[in-house]
């Protein structure tokens, strides 16, 4: 097996050579092929809306499909997205010379701000057709507002702050009253918070931002043209209808915390990305002087909600002093930034430009461009025309990024609905933990990719990583297919070598005890792993030739036992001489061949407890397949050792009532051999019917009779019916014996007596005892003295028989007075048969003229008649048609023979000349013949009462309709 692997690995050399040679001629290593079918679809696809404008558009806002846009100098146009048929137009109402400076839009779409240059602000309610000044707000240029997205409705803005030119920020207010009779001003108040200065003094608050953090604590973000600030604090419960001014008046003494850059170009803008709707911002993008900061927001910081920053500084064909950015905008993965002529994408993660769209001249210079935070859309317009930019699948490329930063667990999460990229990303995620040595998380690594299994094997060889070589074959054979079986079985065995040779090396090391303890476990793991069982079942003769090659007789033995080979096992631990360890592994397992394979060799060592292993399988064993174990043994065993077999044959007998007769013609032999005395006792219990007894009787006897067993011999001739025999053979044991055998044939009075005679025959001749040979007559019925006699010698005198003889002849005469007493009580009994018969010739009855018959209810005396002595009447032909079908068949026939003949009696002679004499001498012969026939049809006919005698009981079972009529009887009821 191991010039096998050897060979394997000098393939996986010429393999990498080939490997090379296509990577030279630039065929890819993945197993994936690469191929787009159709030109994938851009991340930011443009649409131009289909609208044209009467006026320039001044200022444009979105916001939950919610689109104001304004129109020259006093025209609003308001869309819902969801009806773009139908525009609402809103006229402004000035007439003096104010334009619109800036607009602004709630979250919720409903409440719009009309910044004019004019320093005047005004107000539109979307459920109103009407525009509103803001008194309050008068004086103030607005360059920013903080929309309230905790307390805001479609009627109330709620508590909101609100950004100058001049640095100050204010807390407004704004509702619209429904149904009020009177106009009420919509500002509900206007007061100032906060002043923001930079260097020179108060700055434009160019963005204001309010989130609300863990634990009731809001985040205050604004923005200068310089700065970034955060006001943090909490507002207490309930009191959040109160505003801002608690948090503000904590930086009464001092800045607030801010974040300023040294450029800028004379304002800045800061977007937000929100993943969800009603969510929290998750990323922050601001646009200033020298770049873009770019961040996350993590709430639960305490004084800060900006972490992770980093400066993205703008791509080099953007020159801030000639053409500088003029929006910004914040997706997940890119920020997007308009020029005056273009629109570039920057990605967060690297800061390189992936998309830039050019716009033509003929569409004028691009104004502003704002996203709906609500449904991720981008709008950007020009004076003339409106575009919308959709955002599709941003994460697809996001996956090359992160595997650039070596970010690998982004980087799968990002592809792993693409398992050609997410190859690619294993395949360098195993390179970069391969070249920092970090080669298990590579073996990891690469097993996942669809690289060269070869070149990655012997990539593992040569850094010669045994350990690493063997994990990645582990992860690569989890991965394997069911299908794939040559695959799993190279890995199968290769893994087996690099275990035992692993194995090999750490247990010659006594500091490396606790790695070779570890790696065993994991050896023996993966020998039980249920994935690989059919594998290693399948090259079991492998693994054992590997195992027997490393001399590992422990894990050859843990093996045998995990593949269920317990035959191995079991022979090895008897080739060591373990013989409790094979009969333990033997009841463990229960295995029926196994105990049969095994038992002749373990019950020469360990009897007992092999007698005692038996016994615990129960009915599991077949007592036959294990007699030859015990012959063997009983035949070289001491009687100590033969009483474990003859234990085991009682349990099979006496428990589990075994018939089977090899096992008890094998008992009967132990019994013959050692326990004559249990011998008689089984026989006795096992009784006298030949059917029922399971041993064989001619074995038996032939045994006993080797082994001088009289008696067990007696009672086997007996139970066989050889009474001659076994009287013949008591006698040479005991007469009584004898006597017992002689009285067993009680059917046959003539075997019994010459059972009795050769028992008398016995006693007299070859014992001599008179007395004795009395005795057997007293014994037995069936012998009479001058039975007995002619075995006596002649000078025997009479004295001896003096008692026999007077008995005998006082048990003829009683014999013959009761033949007597039997002729007289016979003589008796026939004089009175005679009389009754007298009787009954001369017994009458008397018919009444109104009788009629009992079958079919006519009067009696209009035809022949029957009476019976129980009364009942009938007809001749009606008592004829009842009888008849109850007849035997013989009866039956012998009825139609006698009333044919009665017929042909009736008949008048033919011949006409006949003499007188022979007339007279033929019809007393007719009438004669004719009388002897009625009566014999009388005695069938008339022989009982049809309605009292046995027919009718006879009758009670039969159905009242005849089966054979069954069928048409039952039609002829529907």
């Amino acid at each position: 097996m191991a010039s096998i692997l050897d060979e394997y690995e000098d393939s996986l050399y010429r393999s990498a050579s080939i490997q090379q040679s296509r990577a030279s001629v630039g065929i890819p290593h993945s197993g994936y092929v690469n191929a787009r079918l159709e030109k994938e679809t851009p991340i930011f696809n443009k649409q131009r809306i289909d609208f044209a404008p009467p006026e320039k558009i001044n200022s444009l806002v979105v916001s939950s499909n919610q689109l104001c846009m304004s129109l020259g100098k006093d025209t609003l146009l308001r869309i819902d997205l969801g009806k773009p048929d139908e525009p609402n137009q809103v006229e402004l109402g000035r007439k003096d010379e104010a334009k619109v400076y800036k607009m602004f839009l709630d979250h919720t779409g409903s409440h719009l701000l009309i910044a004019l240059n004019t320093s005047e602000c005004l107000y539109l309610n979307r459920s109103v057709q009407k525009v509103r000044a803001l008194s309050r707000w008068k004086g103030h240029l607005i360059e920013s507002v903080g929309w309230n997205k905790f307390l805001g409705s479609e009627t109330n803005t709620g508590p909101i702050l609100v950004g100058t030119a001049q640095g100050q920020i204010y807390e407004a207010e704004i509702s619209v009253s429904e149904g009020s009779l009177f106009s009420t001003n919509p500002d509900q108040y206007f007061r100032q918070v906060y002043t923001l200065e930079e260097e020179s003094g108060p700055a434009p608050v160019c963005c204001l931002e309010i989130e609300r953090g863990i634990e009731g604590k809001f985040f205050i973000i604004a923005t200068t043209r310089k700065r970034l600030f955060q006001f943090v604090g909490k507002v207490p419960e309930g009191t959040e209808q109160q505003g801002f001014g608690s948090i503000f008046a904590m930086h009464a003494d001092h800045l607030p915390s801010f974040r300023e850059f040294p450029a800028n170009f004379g304002f800045s803008e800061i977007a937000f990305y929100t993943p969800k709707l009603r969510s929290n911002p998750r990323s922050f993008a601001w646009m200033m002087g020298n770049g873009v900061l770019y961040g996350t927001l993590d709430y639960s910081r305490p004084d800060s909600i900006l972490s992770d920053e980093r400066v993205w500084v703008y791509p080099s064909d953007i020159d801030i002093t000639v053409n500088k950015p003029i929006s910004i905008v914040l997706t997940q993965f890119h920020f997007l930034l308009l020029l005056p002529d273009r629109v570039k994408a920057v990605c967060t993660l690297n800061g390189q430009v992936v998309f830039q769209d050019l716009f033509l001249e003929k569409f004028g210079l691009l104004t502003r461009m704002i996203k709906d935070p609500t449904v991720q859309q981008i709008w950007i317009h020009t004076e003339k025309v409106v575009f919308r930019y959709h955002v599709q699948r941003e994460s697809r490329d996001v996956w090359k990024m992160y595997m650039n930063m070596n970010k690998f667990d982004l980087a799968k999460e990002y592809c792993k609905d693409r398992p050609e990229c997410l190859d690619i990303v294993l395949a360098k995620e195993a390179e970069h933990c391969f070249q920092n040595k970090r080669y298990l998380d590579s073996a990891k690594c690469y097993a996942l990719t669809q690289n060269y299994f070869e070149e990655i094997a012997l990539k593992f060889i040569e850094a010669k990583q045994e350990e690493a070589l063997m994990e990645f074959l582990i992860k690569k054979l989890s991965n394997l297919k069911p299908s794939e079986k040559t695959q799993t079985t190279l890995l199968t065995t290769w893994l087996t070598e690099l275990y035992l040779n692993w194995l090999g090396i750490l247990e010659g090391d006594p500091s490396q005890r606790n790695l070779y303890l570890d790696t065993r476990e994991k050896f023996r793991t993966f020998l039980s792993s249920p994935k690989n069982k059919d594998c290693l079942f399948n090259n079991r003769a492998s693994i054992y030739e590997l195992l027997a090659s490393h001399g590992d007789t422990e894990h050859m033995v843990y093996f045998a036992v995990i593949m269920q080979d317990y035959e191995r096992v079991v022979a090895h631990h008897c080739q060591h001489d373990e013989y409790d360890e094979a009969l333990n592994v033997l009841s463990r397992h229960r295995d029926e061949k196994l105990f049969y394979k095994f038992s002749p060799v373990l019950i020469q060592h360990i009897p007992k407890k092999v007698v005692d292993a038996w016994i615990s399988m129960g009915s599991r064993l077949d007592a036959r397949n294990l007699i030859p174990a015990l012959v063997n043994y009983s035949q070289s065993a001491s009687t100590q050792q033969i009483n474990e077999a003859i234990r085991y044959m009682e349990f099979c007998v006496y428990q589990l009532e075994e018939t089977q007769q090899a096992i008890h013609n094998y008992l009967l032999s132990l019994y013959a051999l050692c326990r004559p005395d249990s011998l008689l006792s089984y026989l006795e219990q096992a009784g006298t019917n030949p059917n029922r007894i399971h041993y064989d009787l001619k074995y038996a006897l032939r045994l006993c009779a080797e082994h001088g067993h009289h008696h067990a011999c007696v009672h086997i001739y007996k139970v066989m019916e050889l009474y001659e025999e076994a009287v013949d053979l008591a006698l040479q044991v005991d007469v009584d014996l004898a006597k017992s055998c002689a009285d067993l044939p009680e059917d046959d009075e003539e075997l019994r007596k010459k059972l009795w005679l050769k028992i008398a025959r016995h006693v007299v001749q070859e014992e001599k005892d008179v007395k004795k040979a009395m005795a057997c007559l007293s014994s037995c019925a069936l012998l009479k003295i001058e039975d007995v006699l002619p075995f006596f010698p002649d000078f025997v005198t009479i004295d001896h028989f003096k008692e026999a003889i007077c008995n005998s002849l006082e048990d003829y005469n009683k014999h013959i007075e009761e033949l007597k007493r039997e002729m007289e009580e016979a003589t008796q009994s026939a004089k009175r048969i005679r009389e009754d018969i007298q009787e009954m010739r001369n017994k009458y009855g008397s018919v009444e003229p109104q009788e009629k018959c009992a079958a079919c209810d006519f009067p009696l005396l209009n035809r022949p008649f029957y009476l019976f002595l129980c009364g009942h009447m009938f007809h001749y032909d009606c008592l004829l048609q009842a009888v008849f079908p109850n007849l035997p068949a013989y009866k039956q026939a012998k009825l139609e023979d006698l009333q044919k003949k009665l017929a042909a009696t009736s008949q008048p002679s033919k011949s006409h000349h006949r003499p007188k004499d022979a007339d007279t001498i033929s019809l007393g012969k007719g009438q004669q013949s004719r009388e002897q026939i009625k009566a014999d049809i009388d005695d069938i006919v008339a022989a009982e009462c049809v309605y009292c005698g046995e027919l009718m009981i006879r009758s009670i079972d039969k159905p009242f309709i005849d089966p054979q009529k069954y069928e048409e009887e039952m039609q002829s009821w529907l």
